[in-house]
């Protein structure tokens, strides 16, 4: 499933006041726009990002500059439009062809959760769209006017009121739907535009703290629940290291994160002798503190002889995962005499990201030789080094 996202970030946020777009205030250090791209960038089920800008911010010398935003997921921007739904509407454009659940997330709701995001995409590729709410807890009032002042005409039923959130999610083809049919229409969600094409739309459980920054009010109360930790939003980040090294002989198959190599040699080891997925398995392990390969694989076990490595690489990172970890990003380097690895980079890359739940932007690999110094450089052995950084679900 490619999960791709639009962060809309058109408006001007005029409610608010202040000459800067509200999407471009700072919240604790971070601007509006920042905190809400972190967000699903740190989504291990989240593999593109789209955002959606005023127009004239896409310019070089734009009056507000775009505030630095960096991802290790692909992202790109796109100019937005008069409205709402034009601005996600040229947003959705923009997708991937791979996208096939498209959620759509407010830049001015910065405090979103990983449990909200994860619940709206589930619901969205199992029902066809779905909106993060909260239930409305107050009695709820309907006015009407008489004689230039307000009256009650009549009161809601509470139980069935609810407050609708974002991100709102979609297949990608009742998505298409619902802008093609209901592209015309003044909505204020895109929930309003799947409903008029005739789309149900299921409610998963929002999230209080998943609050849209309309005024200043609203930005004060966001930064002390930041502060006094009442919105989990600052992401919780492990470090994680590993290295492995195996001798190249003759009459074994050179296996590299999950990739059969052309080589006249492989690896030599209880297992496949994968070097790759062994480092990248004790960096996750690591960063998780769940002990490392050697404890959970031993190769006193003959189970593990001649195991698929890059199936223990998923056992580790189950476990890591049911720890309450998400993979952010990995990075690799293998030194290696011989072979030019280059051009097998991204078949690793995907291998790894499938065994990590994470996208292969996510996976970095470099291949670099050991300049004919030691056994590495004659030829005898192959290194790799990983670290792997982990973030709190």
């Amino acid at each position: 499933m490619h999960v791709a996202v639009i962060i809309a970030a058109g408006g001007r946020g005029t409610r608010f006041g202040g000459t800067l777009p509200k999407q471009w205030l700072s919240l604790a250090g971070q601007t509006l726009l920042q905190r809400s791209v972190a967000a699903f960038d740190r989504h291990r089920e989240v593999h593109e990002i789209v955002v959606v800008l005023p127009a004239d911010a896409m310019d070089a010398d734009a009056p507000t500059p775009l505030p630095p935003t960096s991802t290790t997921k692909s992202m790109r921007y796109v100019a937005g439009g008069s409205r709402r739904q034009d601005s996600v509407a040229n947003g959705f454009a923009a997708l991937s062809a791979e996208a096939d659940i498209v959620l759509v997330h407010d830049a001015a709701r910065p405090l979103v959760s990983d449990a909200v995001i994860s619940r709206t995409i589930a619901a969205a590729a199992e029902s066809g769209a779905a909106i993060a709410a909260v239930p409305v807890h107050d009695t709820v009032k309907q006015a009407e006017e008489k004689d230039g002042h307000p009256f009650i005409a009549r009161t809601l039923p509470r139980e069935t009121l609810h407050l609708a959130q974002t991100p709102q999610g979609f297949r990608r083809e009742v998505l298409a739907q619902a802008i093609a049919q209901g592209g015309a229409a003044d909505v204020t969600d895109e929930a309003g535009w799947a409903e008029r094409a005739g789309y149900p739309v299921r409610l998963v459980v929002g999230d209080p703290d998943n609050m849209k920054i309309t005024t200043e009010r609203d930005l004060a109360r966001a930064e002390k629940l930041l502060d006094t930790g009442g919105a989990s939003r600052a992401p919780v980040l492990r470090i994680g290291n590993g290295y492995d090294l195996h001798r190249l002989v003759e009459g074994r198959p050179l296996i590299l994160g999950g990739v059969q190599i052309p080589y006249e040699r492989g690896l030599i080891g209880h297992s496949d002798a994968d070097a790759v997925c062994h480092a990248v398995t004790d960096a996750i392990l690591g960063a998780a503190n769940l002990g490392d390969i050697g404890r959970l694989f031993p190769d006193t076990d003959p189970r593990w002889k001649d195991a698929n490595s890059l199936v223990l690489l998923r056992d580790a990172y189950d476990r890591v995962a049911a720890a309450g970890w998400l993979v952010v990003n990995i990075d690799i380097v293998v030194i290696a005499q011989k072979p030019k690895l280059s051009p097998y980079a991204d078949a690793i890359r995907e291998s790894l990201a499938g065994a990590l739940q994470t996208s292969a932007d996510a996976i970095g690999f470099k291949g670099k030789t050991n300049e004919g110094v030691d056994a590495i450089g004659r030829g005898e052995a192959i290194a790799v080094h990983a670290v792997a950084l982990l973030t709190a679900r």
